[in-house]
This record gives C-alpha cells, structure tokens and sequence, in this order.
C-alpha cells in the first residue's frame, strides 16, 4: 500500500517550485501545507480517463512486471528494510529502518507510449511525473529522518525500466547488480543520511489479493504483489557515523488508475518477518461510518506455501495513540489455531512530514507476555 492517485496528483500540483521542477528535473521541496488525505482520497473523476483500470485477474510475467506500467494512472516501487549492526559481547545490536518509494503518475493519457520517450527533445514528452521519499529510522536515537523530491520523467532525471531492472529519481537508486533482477542495490543519499544497500530476494513473489487483483472496494482495486523477504546488507551513514548492517527487506509493488472509493477515510497496512520464518501482509480500509470493511486482505506465507487472508481471517484494533496516529494495536490472526499479539511502533513519532503527511516506519511484533516476536513496518494514512 502507499499513496494513491490523486493524493499524488494534489500534492505534485500543490508543491512549491513546481514549474521549476517541471523545466530542470529534482528539487527539495519547500515546505508548504499539506494536502489532506480525507480530502482528497477518492475513486475515479476526470482526469482519470484514457487510462487503463484494474478489472480482472491478469497474468503475471517476471521480470517484466517489475518494470513499469505507463497505461496505468499511478504506480510505486516501494522498499521498506530493518537491519541493525552485529551484536558483540561488549556492544548491543543497533537497529535501524529504511524506507524508499518512487511513485510514478500518469500526467495524461497517452495509449502506447512508456515511461521513456527516447534522447533529444522527445525525452521530455513522457506525461509521466515521479515522486521519491526516503526514510531512515534510528530506533537507539530515536529519530526519524525523512526527505523528498519530485521530477518530470527523463532519462537523466527520473524513470522505471525493466531491462536490467531500475528505478531511479536523480541518484536515489534501486536497480539490479547485474542482468538477473536479484540482487539489487539500493543508493539513497541525503543531507541527514545516507543509504547503500545489496538486496537479495530470497522467496519468490506473492501475488497479493485474488491472483493480484487487490480489491480495495467495490468499485476499485490494483495490480499488487510483494517480494516478502529479502537478505539486505550494506552501509548506512547517519550524523556522519558509519554503521555496517544487515537484516530483512520487503518489496511492494502496485499499479491502478483508482484504489479508493469516496466511503473511505484511508488505510492501515503492516508487513511483517517472523521470526519463525514467516511473513505476514495485512491491511485495513477505515470506513467513513466505522465499520469493519469486507475489503481487508493480507497474506501469510512461509516461502512454501502463502495463504490469502480476507476480512474474517483478521482483526487489528488501536490501543494506543500518538497526536493522533494510532502507534500500537492488537492483532487476532483467525484460524485453526488462533494467534494474538501487539503491533507496537518502535519509535511512535515516524510521521513522514512530506508534501502529504503520513505515518510510516519500524514496528515490532509482540506476545502476549511482550517477547518480540518479529520486526517489520507499518503504515497509516487519512487521519
């Protein structure tokens, strides 16, 4: 899950130096009021037409579903990754979070034409606008860093391509170490942090919904699978101290032309490594009158075999708060052998305060008696 459609198009239109970004590419933008996402969460209008839509399950093809998919309005690449330095006799285990997403969105329809128009003049004619957030969790600081940047499609500035994989907004890179779409490399560099990560994808793809179609209403959904665990290791830099680190990333994809409907506020969204093995995606749809929404899904996988959770397989109710954001929940996983736990953030302020504001960073799972059961991330939008 990560930000839909027209959040991203309010948020492109509403941010300062926009016409500059436009002309030369990536720029840090100033800060401004953001859009709210109650606001502006949304189906269908418009500026949505010309563009395909998620209607029916489709075939999956790799690696050339990892790539781009210009027919479609909207679509992200988005990595999240908990790694922490070696634990010594002497020292404790320093964790930490990353975060990066390229958003790509459709600025106009135009039928057969990709993400990249070729050199010259033609470069510029993409209609394509890429938005990039970085993140980087310090859970012994405790601290977050965020920034952002935002760019017109051109193949020196932003774009996607499959083959070999990357993606890419100025030298903020996720892209293939070779002509095999794993490893990967992560670069990230700002003036807080900086990131440069070798991602190994360990399990192969989940297809996440039905086959992939992601429901997300009766009306709406996207094209989503995810790539649950992958061995990440690398350097981080933060307040110009180096730390060697490795630990467990996960990879979501998704593209669509709408995600949700006008009786939705926005979402909650959580992923997981146990340490038992497993990976757990949830996620839940927050209703305008409150209840529970059919359309809540997840997977729960254990690189064998990945079942598909619906709305009755779950529930996750907030039992403590932060300005707002709910930063600890209770979780009930359903089945044959009922399993409870605590989703409990592990830093509570890890508000993205970007050009649309947002929750997002590292969280630990936890027993019933507080052991830590497993560490991952979790998302929440629209409050």
């Amino acid at each position: 899950m990560s930000i839909p459609a027209r959040t991203f198009t309010r948020a492109w239109h509403a941010t300062a130096g926009t016409a500059v970004v436009l002309l030369v590419g990536c720029s840090e933008p100033e800060r401004h009021a953001s859009p709210s996402l109650r606001s502006i969460l949304g189906g269908t209008d418009g500026a949505d037409a010309g563009f395909a839509r998620a209607e029916k399950i489709r075939e999956f093809v790799f690696p050339r579903d990892h790539g781009p998919h210009p027919a479609y309005r909207s679509e992200w690449w988005y990595l999240t990754a908990v790694v922490s330095t070696a634990r010594t006799a002497q020292v404790e285990a320093r964790e930490f979070g990353i975060q990066f997403t390229l958003f790509r969105q459709g600025l106009e329809a135009r039928p057969g034409e990709g993400p990249a128009a070729g050199d010259g003049p033609n470069a510029w004619r993409t209609g394509q606008g890429y938005m990039a957030h970085v993140a980087l969790s310090d859970v012994a600081a405790r601290r977050h860093l965020a920034a952002e940047r935002f760019s017109r499609g051109h193949p020196a500035l932003a774009g996607a391509r499959t083959g070999p994989f990357r993606v890419y907004l100025d030298d903020w890179r996720l892209q293939s170490t070779a002509d095999d779409f794993s490893p990967l490399r992560l670069t990230t560099a700002t003036a807080g942090f900086s990131a440069d990560l070798v991602l190994t994808a360990t399990r192969p793809a989940i297809l996440q919904g039905e086959g992939g179609l992601s429901r997300k209403g009766p009306d709406n959904a996207s094209y989503y699978y995810s790539l649950p665990r992958i061995e990440a290791r690398g350097e981080l830099v933060v307040g110009g101290s180096r730390y060697a680190v490795s630990g467990l990333a996960w990879i979501d994809r998704e593209w669509s032309t709408s995600v949700l409907g006008t009786d939705y506020l926005g979402w909650d969204w959580f992923a997981f490594h146990f340490d038992d093995g497993r990976d757990l995606m949830l996620y839940q749809l927050r209703r305008l009158d409150g209840r529970t929404d059919d359309y809540n899904a997840g997977s729960l996988g254990d690189g064998r075999v990945s079942r598909t959770l619906t709305a009755d397989d779950f529930s996750l109710a907030p039992i403590e708060y932060w300005h707002g954001w709910p930063v600890a929940w209770k979780l009930e996983l359903r089945g044959t052998e009922p399993q409870q736990y605590v989703i409990r953030a592990a830093i509570k302020d890890q508000l993205m305060d970007t050009s649309v504001r947002y929750w997002e960073g590292v969280a630990h799972l936890e027993d019933g008696a507080g052991r830590r059961r497993g560490a991952g991330y979790m998302e929440l939008t629209g409050y």
